[in-house]
């Protein structure tokens, strides 16, 4: 078994593994329809010339740089480049509208900006030009700035080029305690607030993490493939630092269009994914299998019952024949998909319904549910195969991380993982740092072999009006697993019973439309009687497994998607709950009138 040693800091752990690495293989993109990689040595000696050149145009320690760009090589490179020079990374998401680009530029006062294209930079721009600190543009690509203003504009590689250090002349003072970077939440419920996120602390996950897979899985040369937001924490620490930790490579999704393809050409060891990806890939595959006939429909049927069986530990010698039939034939297929080598994918970001965890468990890949908060850089507790996998539960928290339950069942935690606090928010940070504890805002309990359980959200139980408690996320979730519907928000917060907002299935909706003689009209659809039963009778199937409190009564079809850009998904895919319930609240409402 092997461990993390004891580093200092993120860059001494970078330069360190850059240093065993030398020539291999370490960052990969896809170029011309090829996978091209970027050894730890040029990685190292990148890292090293852009930080000289950053401190040379005028940034100091502690200077706040933002970073706006899709996942990529230059990504990773900027971040511990920026850490290099002593400053602090401030990363924000690409799909980000002007108006959250003034507030976190505005917010974190940075000083620069490093952003990747010219269609990014004009979103950013604007910004960038109002704000009082900003002074510094670094384009990873031509951004093609027309007038810059007081503006000073600079190209990524020519100050790597004039700028050629030595990674060995670079040395690292920051500490564990020193803030390595400020991420800004998705802001489910308001603006955005800004974590510092302090080197030990994702130092912490990283050693937590790293444990898990050398106890369970082995510790050998392991293999990611990065398509989360790098600015979100998740894939910030879990899809790069984490990593770096294990001297792992990474490869670079093209994007979630070209996943599939990308997932069996890369056939990566590790994947950080978040559940809605797992749930739209279980619909995909279910329908893939079903069209290859009715045999191959049976044997994913056989699959689901014998696995179900397995994990509840029930599962007899009648199903050894058929258990043994599936894995020379079905398995092998499914897993192929997956590359072939995937030892674990790992869960995190929302909630995941058990079923969905079961169904790839049961074709043979395993599926590990994490828990954390950006608060927590961001991991808590991860499934792990030797304390005993429960899709109900999120696992036993990480090494050196404590987890107790408040008496109002609020989970509550402690150790280096926990953040400093939020920048520039003293009332925020005294709201849930309070005596060393995080409060997390999420209730759950312990079970006996040390396992967290999530029941929901603190701030989202929603109360009816006889005063029974009702968590809207496991309702939500048991709706979208229905193939006629893919989204869903349930709402009833002081009312008699539960309704909802529901966005139908795509594909299921143009195949009703198919079977229909419908021209499949989407705006004229959400009036259509035989349509709308046909959803019902979905929500209906939900509310034989719900208790009659949960049950919902009556439901209204969304105008659209829920999605980033219409803002009432968070760039995580999480439901802006505040942002829907200002769009359909009147309509929801109504429908206790009726």
């Amino acid at each position: 078994m092997r461990t993390l040693e004891h580093f200092p800091n993120l860059v001494t752990m970078f330069f360190s593994r850059a240093r065993e690495k030398g020539d291999k293989p370490f960052l990969w993109h896809k170029a011309d329809n090829a996978w091209v990689s970027t050894s730890w040595r040029e990685t190292a000696e990148k890292v090293a010339s852009l930080a000289t050149a950053l401190k040379a145009i005028g940034l100091e320690p502690g200077d706040r740089v933002m970073l706006v760009a899709e996942n990529r090589p230059e990504w990773c490179i900027s971040d511990l480049a920026i850490m290099a020079a002593g400053c602090i990374t401030v990363p924000t998401y690409i799909t980000n509208t002007e108006r959250d680009h003034t507030h976190i530029i505005g917010n974190s006062a940075a000083k620069a900006v490093i952003v990747s294209t010219a269609k990014l930079a004009r979103t950013l721009l604007p910004a960038a030009i109002r704000a009082e600190h900003a002074k510094i543009i670094i384009g990873m690509e031509d951004i093609r700035v027309g007038q810059s203003g007081s503006l000073e504009v600079h190209g990524w590689s020519k100050l790597i080029a004039d700028h050629k250090t030595d990674p060995s002349a670079v040395i690292s003072t920051a500490t564990r305690d020193d803030t390595a970077c400020i991420i800004y939440t998705s802001g489910t419920g308001g603006a955005p607030r800004g974590v510092m996120q302090h080197h030990g602390a994702i130092l912490h996950n990283v050693d937590g993490c790293c444990t898990v897979i050398s106890e369970d899985f082995g510790w050998e040369d392991e293999v990611f493939l990065s398509f989360l937001p790098l600015s979100h924490a998740y894939e910030h620490t879990g899809g790069q630092h984490f990593p770096i930790g294990l001297g792992a490579e990474i490869y670079y999704a093209e994007g979630l269009d070209k996943l599939a393809s990308n997932i069996e050409e890369t056939r990566p060891t590790i994947m950080v994914v978040v559940p809605r990806l797992f749930e739209v890939l279980r619909t995909r595959i279910s329908k893939a299998v079903e069209k290859q006939g009715k045999f191959s429909n049976y044997l994913l049927g056989k699959a689901q019952e014998i696995g179900a069986k397995e994990y509840e530990g029930r599962m007899g010698l009648l199903d050894q024949p058929m258990n043994l039939f599936l894995k020379a034939t079905l398995k092998p297929k499914i897993q192929k998909r997956f590359g072939g080598r995937m030892k674990a994918m790992v869960s995190g970001g929302a909630p995941l319904t058990p079923e969905v965890g079961i169904f790839f468990q049961s074709l043979g890949l395993t599926f590990l549910q994490g828990y954390g908060q950006t608060e927590s850089a961001p991991v808590i507790s991860c499934n792990r195969p030797s304390v005993g996998l429960r899709m109900d539960t999120v696992g036993p928290p990480l090494k050196n991380t404590e987890v107790r339950i408040a008496e109002d069942g609020e989970i509550l935690v402690r150790g280096e993982l926990v953040m400093h606090g939020y920048w520039r928010n003293e009332a925020e940070t005294a709201r849930v740092l309070k005596d060393g504890w995080l409060h997390t805002g999420d209730i759950g309990l312990i079970d006996d072999k040390g396992r967290i359980k999530i029941t929901d959200r603190k701030k989202d139980i929603i109360v009816n009006d006889k005063g029974d408690n009702v968590a809207p996320q496991k309702v939500e979730g048991m709706l979208t697993l229905q193939p006629e519907i893919v989204q869903a928000m349930i709402y009833g917060d002081r009312k008699p019973y539960m309704v909802a907002v529901l966005v139908a299935d795509p594909e299921w909706t143009q195949e009703w439309c198919a079977k229909n003689g419908d021209a499949c009209d989407f705006s004229r659809l959400a009036e259509n009687s035989s349509y709308r039963t046909a959803i019902g009778a979905a929500v209906e199937r939900v509310n034989k497994d719900l208790s009659v409190i949960e049950r919902v009564r009556r439901f209204i079809l969304a105008d659209q998607h829920f999605t980033i850009e219409n803002e009432q998904l968070t760039p995580s895919l999480k439901i802006r709950r505040h942002v829907l319930k200002e769009v359909y609240g009147p309509r929801l409402d109504a429908l206790y009138k009726g």
